[in-house]
């Protein structure tokens, strides 16, 4: 069950703007401001489907054994509760196990603030097996949730009410430890799929579903792409396939040589977005050490011999940091947009289990402690001064 279907029976489907690429806006409704934030004059919203939508499905459903939650951003909490609450007063005595990133991220507060029967942490396969036999006594053969991702079944995508694009991940984790970022914490190891596996897949939504549209959502696409990412998209090729590739979550700058830039042309990427964060290249730069200054020109050099334009590509900067000067900020996006691509501002969230938590923390206007609702990045919680919160509106219009 979707909860942020947007092709619910109840939805007016003339109401809903959809993009060529399968994109499209979820249903918005303003709700009450959460504990906290009162005075912060910002309107507060539930994204997706109608409760009353949700109970009437609940209510239509076969009475489950067992049911399993998971869960997204952590600033989301409140959704997650409230989603909980709402299982829980159709299905009491249902047991209900949540899982997901902010379960795993904040294990204590998704224990104390959910009606969750069991919360588990970090990845659900390899526990799913003594799960289900400890709420049902069924024994499920889980010898296909190895840590082999090879192994695991393709995600149930087929279950979408609609499908109008595929998430596709051809990995997990992240052969680094950037001081702002949790994917090392929630999977400590760079897990691979196979090529052909990958593939296959694609195949699999393309020729059965007509999906034209995939989104890569690996944080190391391209790492040792010789071994991964190539054979892919040479398999792409040559199969002549008429696809459209996007990659939301950035590559590697480093990783994108003169062949790399020229097969992802070839295979029918659409939009690159570029892990840059900031133009600080100098020794002592410590969010991160992925890329320097010569090696980012050298990128974009290398998709624009390789036919990608202007409007294609996209370097994302980091904004919002502890203590951060916009002026660096600024001067950053400057930089991008002289090497003739835009620069595309990521808002800093404050991430328990990184490095740069602890800071956060303390910078922050608010407590992050007391809730992950205070963690939004729209929020800009680590961002002090009015003066600042007003230059962060102003370089918005950089981007455009």
């Amino acid at each position: 069950m979707d909860c942020l279907d947007r092709f619910h029976p109840e939805e007016e489907q003339k109401q809903i703007k959809r993009f060529r690429d399968g994109r499209g806006f979820f249903r918005k409704t303003p709700i009450d401001l959460p504990r906290g934030l009162e005075d912060s004059g910002r309107i507060f919203s539930r994204y997706g489907i109608k409760p009353s939508w949700f109970e009437k499905d609940l209510k239509q459903m076969e009475k489950p054994d067992l049911i399993f939650v998971t869960s997204l951003m952590t600033y989301w909490a409140g959704g997650v509760k409230e989603t909980i609450e709402q299982i829980k007063s159709v299905y009491p005595d249902v047991p209900l196990v949540l899982g997901g990133i902010y379960a795993s991220l904040c294990h204590d507060h998704a224990c104390k603030d959910t009606q969750a029967d069991l919360v588990v942490k970090g990845s659900g396969e390899p526990q799913l097996g003594k799960i289900i036999k400890q709420f049902t006594g069924f024994e499920l053969d889980d010898k296909y949730l190895s840590g082999n991702l090879d192994d695991l079944p393709w995600p149930a995508l087929d279950l979408s009410r609609k499908m109008t694009y595929a998430p596709i991940a051809t990995s997990r984790g992240c052969p680094f430890s950037c001081e702002y970022c949790a994917s090392s914490f929630l999977e400590p190891e760079l897990r691979r799929r196979s090529a052909e596996n990958v593939f296959n897949e694609i195949l699999h939504w393309h020729q059965n579903y007509k999906i034209k549209n995939f989104a890569f959502y690996d944080d190391a696409l391209l790492i040792n792409a010789k071994e991964y990412a190539f054979p892919l998209f040479e398999k792409i090729i040559a199969r002549k396939l008429d696809l459209c590739f996007h990659t939301p979550n950035a590559l590697h700058v480093r990783e994108i040589t003169g062949k790399a830039a020229r097969l992802m042309s070839g295979a029918g990427f659409k939009n690159i977005r570029l892990g840059l964060e900031t133009t600080d290249f100098s020794a002592a730069r410590h969010l991160d050490h992925k890329v320097s200054g010569t090696e980012f020109i050298r990128a974009v050099e290398n998709l624009k011999s390789a036919g990608f334009e202007k409007k294609q590509l996209g370097a994302y900067l980091l904004c919002g940091l502890p203590g951060q000067d916009l002026d660096e900020v600024k001067a950053s996006m400057q930089f991008v947009q002289q090497t003739g691509i835009m620069p595309v501002l990521a808002y800093y969230t404050p991430i328990p289990h990184t490095a740069l938590w602890e800071t956060a923390v303390k910078h922050s206007r608010y407590n992050l402690l007391e809730h992950p609702v205070f963690t939004n990045n729209t929020l800009f919680p680590c961002v002090n001064s009015p003066e600042d919160l007003l230059r962060i509106s102003q370089l918005k219009n950089m981007t455009i």
